[in-house]
């Protein structure tokens, strides 16, 4: 066989299964790959800042530090977005708002048990 062939190459897809998992070869509903990844390390606390560098001067909340896995981080960022009435996005594990709504978000997150923050100025 030569090298660097199709065979090489893990399985994504089956025609019995649909979408199958890269890493574990379960079919995606069952993949136990995402079940055993654990939440970030950190510090345990949630920091608030607010930003608008390299944005076009629109100013952005930024959270980081949020000691979910990837799936938790979306759904709080969903939460938030909807209490703020704003867009936002999941960006390299942080949660980032649009517009400046560092102190609701500061007591929201309090309200919910998290260790929170303000960071920068």
């Amino acid at each position: 066989m030569k090298k660097g062939s199709s065979s090489d190459a893990p399985l994504v897809w089956s025609s019995e299964h649909g979408r199958v998992c890269p890493g574990c070869g379960k079919p995606a509903a069952g993949c136990v790959c995402k079940k055993q990844q654990k939440s970030p390390a950190g510090d345990g606390i949630v920091r608030v800042r607010r930003e608008s560098k390299g944005r076009g001067g629109k100013t952005v909340t930024v959270i980081t530090g949020v000691p979910l896995g990837s799936d938790g981080i979306a759904a709080l960022a969903g939460e938030l977005k909807r209490r703020c009435g704003t867009g936002g996005t999941v960006k390299e594990g942080n949660i980032e708002i649009q517009g400046d709504h560092a102190d609701l978000l500061v007591a929201e997150l309090t309200k919910w048990g998290y260790t929170v923050k303000r960071a920068g100025g």
